[in-house]
């Protein structure tokens, strides 16, 4: 082991500490229990700050096209090598809510996979994106932009499970 794969491993931690706290201040908030919410969304926050902290420290915040071009890569990786993988798992396991979180989540790779290429492009370009507003599908993680779609073209749930991105 070496600190590179402490800082990897803290990073990791953290991240998905944060992850896991904002999912339980949203079932604190819905039982009532608004300042147990608080306690999570604050302790999310600060889980952010220790993984910001430890990426800085391995160097992995570069300019704007490397950033880029990492997460072209990453997304590719998901809907390409590793969603595939665990749908073929889960469906050889019959857990159909994993199956359904898998394919949302490969469709939805897709999707920013193709929006971090165009940005890719743009600033490689020395463009500049058109600010267009950008919508999420609080449901399977789609993103649209310009508008919310009437109906998400992953889950197919309605617009109103669209939130702007601000």
């Amino acid at each position: 082991m070496s600190t590179l794969d402490d800082l990897k491993a803290g990073f990791a931690g953290e991240s998905m500490a944060n992850r896991k706290y904002l999912a339980f201040a949203q079932k604190a908030d819905a039982e009532g229990l608004a300042q147990v919410a608080r306690i999570f969304r604050a302790a999310a926050e600060a889980e952010t700050v220790h993984a910001h902290s430890h990426l800085r420290a391995m160097g992995g915040i570069k300019d704007t096209a490397s950033n880029l071009q990492e997460a072209v890569e990453g997304e590719a990786y998901e809907y390409v090598t590793m969603y595939p993988e665990f749908i073929a798992r889960a469906e050889a396991e019959g857990h159909k809510a994993a199956l359904a979180s898998f394919k949302w989540a490969m469709e939805a790779e897709k999707v920013h996979h193709a929006l971090y290429s165009k940005a890719l492009a743009a600033v490689k370009a020395g463009q500049k994106l058109p600010e267009l507003p950008l919508f999420i599908c609080t449901v399977c993680g789609d993103v649209a932009e310009g508008a919310a779609p009437e109906r998400c073209p992953i889950c197919h749930v309605g617009r109103d499970k669209y939130r702007e991105i601000k």
